[in-house]
């Protein structure tokens, strides 16, 4: 969420101010939290003492500045028209595919499936012969999304929250 604050006079120049807040396109009540939807993407924006004057983004310098610093730059995009670019919070197709795999596995593991159960689940791995599977690929990649999956359960689903800036914790 970015948050907006009125511009102190000293630091306004004139000839870069951009135009008033478009805040009329936003959904929400007249409160203080709007949200801004925008060709597909959703923009988050917290009105700290703004008035009809310019705006200026108030930017802590803690540990979730980047984060930060990232939404400020896609909101004043927006503002100017520009196109808001790539989100980066949002997830790959493989880290989504990886999630779904992790999942999955976590599910068998709690159903008491071995880890040849699960990969046959998740691979089709049926074909691999009993005196391979001890030292076949697909058998360290199920117990790898098995691990992935019990870490996840067990409190590293959060680390989605701060995607990409997952060592921001």
């Amino acid at each position: 969420m970015t948050t907006l604050t009125e511009l102190p006079a000293d630091l306004a120049d004139a000839r870069f101010v951009l135009p008033a807040l478009p805040l009329e396109l936003t959904t929400g009540d007249s409160g203080p939290d709007r949200i801004i939807e925008h060709h597909g993407a959703t923009l988050r924006v917290h009105l700290h003492e703004t008035s009809a004057g310019s705006a200026a983004v108030l930017l802590p310098l803690d540990q979730l500045f980047e984060i930060r610093v990232a939404a400020a730059t896609r909101l004043w995009r927006y503002l100017a028209g520009r196109n808001l670019g790539p989100d980066p919070a949002a997830l790959s197709l493989a880290r989504r595919d990886r999630l779904i795999l992790g999942l999955r596995a976590l599910d068998g593991k709690l159903e008491n499936a071995s880890y040849r159960d699960i990969a046959d689940a998740l691979f089709g791995s049926g074909h691999v012969s009993g005196r391979v599977w001890k030292t076949h690929d697909l058998r360290d990649r199920a117990i790898r999304l098995v691990r992935f999956g019990l870490g996840m359960m067990r409190g590293g689903y959060r680390s989605l929250l701060l995607h990409p800036y997952r060592r921001r914790s």
